[in-house]
């Protein structure tokens, strides 16, 4: 008998990425992508990806971000909305946190009001 449902999901870190702010890049504005992203340089503005970001061990957002998924290994200065968030250790956020799912490795830094809702049924 055969089971149908979704399809396996994806690792974010494995997922292909369309848009990258390589290390040592600075942008000055908002940030705006389709699909998955990752940010090793820094941005100084709001970032909206639709699917997923991955913020480098160097990457810097200083403005707010809003995407389904979020990996942060770098820092981020604004408010994050979310429907899944991991702060690895190297992984510093200072601003408000809206998600559904939250996991913090051992030394990731997080200072701000989270607010946790449970996926719609």
């Amino acid at each position: 008998m055969a089971f149908f449902g979704k399809k396996d999901k994806v690792a974010l870190d494995l997922q292909a990425i369309s848009t990258l702010i390589s290390d040592g890049s600075v942008l000055e504005g908002n940030l705006k992508a389709p699909a998955f992203a990752r940010i090793d340089g820094q941005v100084n503005g709001h970032v909206a990806i639709d699917e997923g970001l991955i913020l480098g061990e160097r990457g810097l957002v200083t403005g707010n971000i809003i995407s389904k998924e979020i990996v942060v290994y770098g820092i981020v200065n604004g408010d994050i909305q979310t429907d899944s968030l991991e702060i690895k250790a190297s992984g510093k956020i200072t601003g408000n946190i809206k998600t559904q799912n939250l996991v913090v490795e051992n030394g990731g830094v997080y200072n701000g009001n989270l607010n946790m809702q449970q996926p719609d049924q």
